[in-house]
């Protein structure tokens, strides 16, 4: 008999969403920042700030939170609490610290106090230059600098056109400006609901004294038009224009760099062409390089690399350009039948390195892996470092003195090719060393000048445990080794890692099973797998945070026995493994994958009721979700698909032209879930922002009008005013999946309770 669930149930499973199980298990995620010379490190656990000394081996707090607190109480007027200090944009130089609170900029250190700082705090969208004597902001499309110790327009000391405050740049135009991000990939609509000015991004010099800027010409784009139904002044629906291309359209976004001189105030253009621009990673990889890499004689000093990507994907050529005369080089290209990737996932860091000498270190899946090669500094000559049957998933660093590197591999681990671990190698592919050795994923970082490794080892059952590694691998300082004893309060278990089989009959695929809470092995438990299949990344992977942790940890809580599964066509496996998607987008990551995988589990474990499967996901989840009902009916039986692109003939132009790359006019009708809306059968609920300008509702309302031509019945919510994540509207939709799922899996109806809304994402600092 199936359990009814209470108001206790829904209040349970919301603990274990996301923001709030991340503080039950406090020290379990750790972003180092490392002081300048990267000798020493600091980072935030919940409300505390701890300084890591790795050299000496210490450990300890990074100030006294106490005394602070009773100066800031004093200083400020407001009662502060050293256990919850409300201080942001916190910096360290040395054993001084820089914060805001109370819209004032402070300083302190234990030995000095405090006192007000004369540095305003950057704002959102301004970007201190390294040696923190200029600040760049925008303004009206342009580039401008600042003194950091200038007051901010508005405030008596700040006079624009003075040496305290000056453009670098003045001839910019609407939709031809300097420092912006492409409007398809820019989240305008997030950042208007956040209150945030759009994103502005560039690279300083290192020694301060040039910016890298591009340029984005999105002048000649169509424009994607969405209505705000209810503005918030309560007037006539509000129209919000975005420049956004669709695939096979010839129009798209294209960038120059540009080298923006602080001293004299000019600009150095890059000369080639304009290129196109698809995806805000073209502007993550480019870099500064120092001493006398592929600088002219000129400035001796410094110089630009950057990567570069044709429009399809399929060309990959690493350029350097000259600061001082905007002319650019082609060391290496690569080409390929599919994508040609840069990392192994998007968004990944670049893993291309630039020695002092010009040879350069670079990553390709060439012999159908991923492994790292040593080109010359013409890039004529390559020789490989690293080979076998893995993948070398991250670049640590180079020690250029001593020929070795140091990096993260995946595919070493036998029985599960997605654990990480760290190795070390000599540039000449001798001295293969694993600095790991153990089935805990590996999840670790450097310093930019190397020489240790922050490391985050753990598993789908054990928290991470966090150490500072010397380049040998020993252990110099024990982080942070967190417990689940406030998860498993709430009746939490770690899912378990399984293995099944694809639909080929051969391939192994991995997963996450989540037991529902108060597990009885008698009883039969209706499934729901939470889906996301790429194939940009992957889901389910083996450490304790995969993505999208919270969801299906709550589904357990409400009596659900969930699933998350990668199949054949996602990231991280390989090159063929990944391309199985390729041309075969339509499919959502290998569905027939996931049928098979579910099936599998079904004959391994008599409780799971492989008669009663939901399925759920977000974005391209949302696009797998429904497609999965409807072209598996006989698999899947209820959906929820929130903020779909189900049809990615009118998605962004990027993931059919780079990840199905079959534009014919059956490519086409292969990745629309509207061709198959005479399938469903089950039952279907449909969610969307009407404000979403990534994966916009029009794509949802494409499938409604084929599924009201197929006179079939269907569930619709629309969200006024929400965008793609549904931000402030999150523990609606949320409720209302879990409402749906209730209603039609587990045969009751939902308890009265409503969650409250999420915490807001921490943009702008």
């Amino acid at each position: 008999m199936t359990r009814i669930l209470t108001d206790s149930d829904y209040a349970r499973a919301e603990q274990l969403l996301a923001p709030y199980r991340a503080r039950k298990v406090p020290g379990s995620t750790l972003a180092p920042q490392w002081l300048s010379g990267g000798k020493r490190f600091w980072y935030q656990v919940g409300a505390r700030y701890v300084m890591v000394d790795p050299v000496a081996g210490s450990r300890r707090a990074a100030f006294d939170h106490d005394r602070l607190a009773a100066a800031l109480s004093v200083a400020s007027g407001h009662a502060v609490n050293g256990d919850d200090l409300p201080i942001l944009a916190v910096t360290f130089r040395g054993d001084a610290m820089r914060f805001s609170a109370f819209d004032k900029t402070w300083e302190w250190s234990d030995d000095a106090g405090l006192r007000e700082s004369e540095h305003a705090t950057p704002r959102p969208g301004e970007v201190p230059s390294p040696d923190e004597q200029w600040v760049a902001f925008g303004r009206d499309g342009n580039i401008w600098v600042r003194r950091a110790g200038a007051q901010r327009p508005g405030d008596q000391r700040s006079r624009a056109g003075t040496d305290e405050e000056f453009a670098l740049t003045e001839d910019a135009e609407p939709h031809f400006d300097y420092g912006g991000l492409p409007e398809t990939t820019g989240a305008k609509a997030l950042m208007r609901i956040l209150g945030l000015p759009a994103p502005l991004f560039f690279h300083w010099s290192p020694d301060s004294a040039r910016i890298l800027v591009q340029r984005i010409d999105q002048r000649d784009l169509p424009e994607l038009v969405l209505v705000e139904s209810t503005p918030r002044d309560g007037g006539r629906p509000v129209e919000h224009r975005t420049r956004y291309t669709m695939p096979g359209e010839d129009a798209v976004a294209h960038m120059t760099w540009n080298v923006l001189d602080v001293a004299d105030r000019s600009m150095v253009r890059q000369q080639d062409p304009p290129t196109a621009i698809m995806h805000n990673t073209a502007l993550v990889y480019a870099w500064w390089t120092g001493g006398d890499i592929g600088a002219s004689e000129a400035t001796g000093k410094y110089a630009v690399h950057f990567l570069h990507h044709s429009r399809d994907a399929r060309t990959l050529e690493l350029r350097r350009l000259d600061p001082e005369t905007g002319a650019t080089t082609t060391l290496i290209t690569e080409t390929g039948q599919t994508r040609v990737d840069p990392a192994v996932q998007l968004g990944d860091p670049h893993m291309v390195h630039v020695l002092e000498s010009g040879e350069i270190v670079w990553w390709s899946q060439r012999d159908g892996w991923g492994h790292l090669y040593l080109y010359s500094a013409d890039g004529q000559r390559s020789t490989q470092i690293t080979r076998g049957p893995w993948l070398v998933r991250s670049l640590l660093w180079v020690d250029e003195e001593r020929r070795q590197l140091w990096f993260i591999a995946g595919g070493l681990v036998e029985d599960d090719p997605y654990i990480r671990q760290i190795c070390r190698i000599d540039l000449d592919g001798s001295g293969f060393t694993r600095l790991t050795d153990d089935h805990l994923d590996h999840d670790a970082v450097s310093p930019p000048e190397g020489g240790y490794i922050v490391d985050r080892a753990s598993s789908s059952s054990m928290a991470p445990r966090s150490v500072v590694l010397d380049a040998d691998g020993k252990v110099t300082v024990e982080l942070e080794s967190p417990g689940t004893a406030a998860l498993e309060a709430l009746g939490w278990s770690p899912p378990e890692r399984f293995r099944t089989t694809a639909a080929d009959g051969r391939t192994p695929i991995y997963g996450l099973l989540w037991r529902p809470h108060d597990f009885d092995p008698q009883r039969r438990y209706p499934i729901i797998e939470h889906i996301y299949p790429g194939p940009q990344v992957y889901r389910a992977g083996p450490s304790f945070d995969p993505p999208h942790q919270g969801e299906p940890e709550a589904f357990a809580a409400l009596g659900f026995a969930v699933v998350a599964i990668d199949g054949r066509g996602s990231a991280a496996r390989g090159k063929a493994f990944h391309d199985h998607s390729y041309g075969d987008l339509g499919n959502g990551g290998a569905l027939d994958d996931h049928v098979a995988a579910i099936r599998e589990l079904g004959h391994r474990y008599p409780w799971l009721d492989t008669g009663r499967v939901g399925i759920t996901g977000q974005s391209a989840g949302a696009f797998a979700a429904a497609r999965a009902v409807l072209m598996y009916p006989e698999a899947y039986h209820v959906a929820v698909a929130t903020s779909g692109n189900h049809d990615n003939n009118i998605n962004l132009a990027m993931w059919a032209e780079h990840y199905h790359g079959d534009l014919s006019e059956e490519g086409r009708r292969a990745i629309s879930n509207a061709t198959l809306a005479g399938n469903l059968t089950g039952k279907l609920l449909l969610i969307h922002g009407e404000l979403d300008d990534n994966a916009h509702p029009y794509m949802t309302m494409r499938l409604v009008d084929a599924l009201i031509k197929a006179d079939k019945d269907f569930d619709l919510i629309m969200i006024p005013g929400a965008e793609h994540a549904l931000i402030g509207a999150q523990h609606y939709f949320l409720r209302r999946t879990w409402d749906y799922f209730v209603r039609h899996l587990h045969g009751t109806e939902p308890p009265g309770h409503r969650l409250a809304p999420l915490p807001l994402p921490a943009l702008g600092g």
